[in-house]
């Protein structure tokens, strides 16, 4: 997690349009969620688990994650590109959430299509609930 928020943070660094760094994340969030799942299924995983190493304290990067998402809605509030009556936290969760069940869904269904393609459906359908 720590390795794919340092990868994001530099994918994001030039970006200073809040609209377009929410896209990039959501296309780094489902390409990522496709390379681990690609990865489990080659057998690497061979108890079906991920490594020991995942389960260490993954509030503090989650977090971290989640203050990316945050600080991109809420800079999209003070430019008045989104509603300023919704929190930027709350709105932020709802965003991981939308690409959160992409993921979870893709990996259940076990069918092979470009998950990252999604990626823009859910930045525009995200956008028409919080545009101003």
């Amino acid at each position: 997690m720590r390795e794919a928020i340092a990868e994001g943070r530099a994918a994001l660094a030039e970006v200073d349009d809040p609209v377009e760094r929410l896209r990039r994340i959501a296309r780094l969030h489902l390409a990522g969620w496709a390379a681990i799942a690609t990865w489990r299924w080659s057998s690497r995983w061979s108890c079906g688990s991920p490594p020991s190493s995942w389960s260490s304290s993954p509030r503090r990067p989650f977090a971290e994650y989640l203050g990316i998402i945050r600080d991109a809605i809420a800079d999209g509030q003070v430019r008045g590109l989104f509603r300023r009556n919704v929190s930027a936290t709350v709105a932020a969760k709802v965003f991981f959430g939308a690409l959160d069940e992409m993921a979870t869904n893709w990996v259940l269904s076990q069918r092979r299509y470009s998950l990252v393609a999604d990626a823009d459906v859910v930045v525009d359908l995200f956008f028409n609930g919080v545009k101003a």
